[in-house]
Order: C-alpha cells, then structure tokens, then sequence
C-alpha cells in the first residue's frame, strides 16, 4: 500500500502512515519501547520512505525523491528526480550507505549508491524476501517484515540480501501492528458482517398479504475498544493530535480495507462511522399466495445485517 513504509535510521524505526498524516517512532518493533506518535508533516507525504545512513529519510513520490531531517518540521529538504532505473519499484530500502529497489514481479532487485545514478547492479531477488509486506534497512542490516500462515506477523533481521539467510527474527508487537493496515483484524479480529433475521412471513391465505417494520441495525465500532490501541503511544509535545481522533481513523481505514486484509470494503467516507451506533431503517416487505397449488404455505424471511469492528 502506497503511503504505508517503515524506515530506520540508527537505532529509530519510523512506522509511517501518509494517508493518515501521522507516523509512529520507536526503537524496537518487538516490545513497547519508546513508542511516539508524531505529526506527519504536509510536504512529507509520499509513496516510499527510506532512511539512509547520512541520518536522512528520502521520501519516494512518483519519479523524485525529497530528503529531509525530521519528518515532522521538514528540514533539510533537498529534492531531485530519481534515475528510469529505479522508477515504480515496488519497494526502496537502505544499508550501508546503499539503496535497494524491489522489483517484484521482475523478482529482481537492484542496488546503487545514488538514487540519481544510472550506476547499478542486478541481482535475481531471493524467493524467501520475495512476498513480504515491508523492507527496511538500520546501518549494517536489512529487515523485512511478512506475514506467515502459522504465527502471523513476523520480522527478521538480516546482512545479505542475496542470501535468503536471516539472523533472528520476531513477531511484532500488538500496538505497532494496530498501527499498520490490517492490524487491527490481527489484534480484535476482523471486521464483522451477522446476519440477523428480523421477520419470518407466512401465507397459507389464498390473498397477498404485507408488512412495514422499522429495523435497527449496528453500524461501526465500539469507541471505548477502539481507542485502546492508542494507550501506550507517547503523543510528543509538538503533534497536534488527538489521540481518540486517530483511533477513530484506523478504526475507519480497517472498515474500508479489503477483507483479504480483515475489513469489509464499506464506503466509510460517507457514513458517520465514529463509533458503534444503530441505524434505524424501514423495509416494506410481502408474501404472495401460492398460486400452483392452493393449500400450500409459502413462507418468506427478511434479514439485516451489522457490520462492526470489535
């Protein structure tokens, strides 16, 4: 997804989320350590993010990058365009001073110390590192993040990308996945549609009968449980956020996501979904007589349905 990166630079992961406008910063994706959320500056919107090991994040929009210093203040900013070689990639990292483009369906991957350069190596890209969801370098290794079929989302630390050898890895720890699209289906479980029957309808009258009935029906998503996933943020003094505001935003990303990803495809825009509520309906409904044979009963159901986040 465009806009959704994780970056590092030192001992920092930013986990960064342009279509919310905000990015969260910690040293350490396994355990709460040190977990901040900071306010997405307007012009550090991009597509990609990578941190270098100049202390520098280059943000990937299109066919140019921006490099910055702080995320938040934009400062430092430098932009130029990128070379053809490393245009629409899938995903751009960086260790040791050198970036990494990921073509994916090429299932190569290229290296280069300059993103401006047409200087570069092609290397096939290793089947293990070839469907994951993030790459991410810190000075001397590479991580990258996916999920798998029986722990559910792991990362691992490695130095040879060539290599599919990693070092160690780890799952992740529950409020930074609430922070990434889809994880909130991880940690409360995905977004629910029940079905519901609201009027069972039988005719055994040789006339068509009808009804009208006002139905409530459950919309959204528990306030009080959503806004949990934000209790062990540290909010730094300079974001302007609230935190309950940005609860209800994820909470609204993961109702629009595919359900692939544990959402349920609503057009949430459009719809006041800031928390769980019923929304009070009318259905007109009938049952018609059976016209083959006169003693027969035919019976019809109406349903709702409630779809909400738990």
């Amino acid at each position: 997804m465009k806009g959704v990166d994780i970056c590092g630079i030192c001992y920092n992961c930013y986990i960064i989320r342009a279509d919310l406008g905000y990015y969260l910063k910690t040293t350490d994706l396994k355990v709460a350590s040190n977990l901040t959320l900071c306010d997405l500056h307007h012009s550090c919107v991009g597509e990609h993010y990578v941190g270098h090991i100049n202390d520098s994040i280059y943000i990937i929009k299109e066919n140019t990058y921006r490099r910055v210093r702080n995320l938040t203040t934009d400062t430092g900013r430098d932009c130029k365009p990128i070379h053809s070689n490393y245009q629409n990639a899938d995903y751009y990292f960086s260790v040791k001073g050198k970036f990494y483009i990921v073509f994916k369906d090429q299932k190569i991957y290229k290296t280069t110390s300059k993103l401006t350069s047409s200087d570069c190596q092609e290397y096939p890209l290793n089947d293990d590192y070839s469907d994951c969801l993030y790459y991410w370098g810190r000075s001397f290794h590479f991580y990258i993040m996916s999920m798998t079929d029986n722990w559910g989302v792991q990362f691992i630390k490695a130095s040879d990308f060539s290599s599919g050898n990693k070092e160690w890895f780890n799952s992740v720890y529950k409020d930074i996945l609430d922070f990434l699209p889809g994880g909130l289906s991880l940690t409360k479980g995905p977004a629910v549609g029940t079905w519901e029957r609201v009027r069972a309808l039988e005719n055994d009258t040789n006339e068509p009968i009808s009804f009208k009935e006002s139905i409530k029906r459950k919309v959204g998503y528990n306030k009080e449980t959503v806004t949990k996933i934000t209790h062990n943020w540290n909010v730094k003094m300079s974001a302007k956020v609230r935190v309950n505001e940005l609860a209800m935003l994820i909470a609204n990303a993961q109702l629009s996501l595919d359900t692939e990803y544990g959402g349920s495809c609503m057009k949430v825009e459009k719809n006041n979904w800031n928390e769980e509520t019923e929304k009070e309906e009318e259905i007109i409904g009938g049952a018609a007589l059976h016209k083959c044979i006169p003693v027969a009963v035919q019976a019809q159901s109406w349903w709702r349905n409630n779809t909400v986040l738990p």
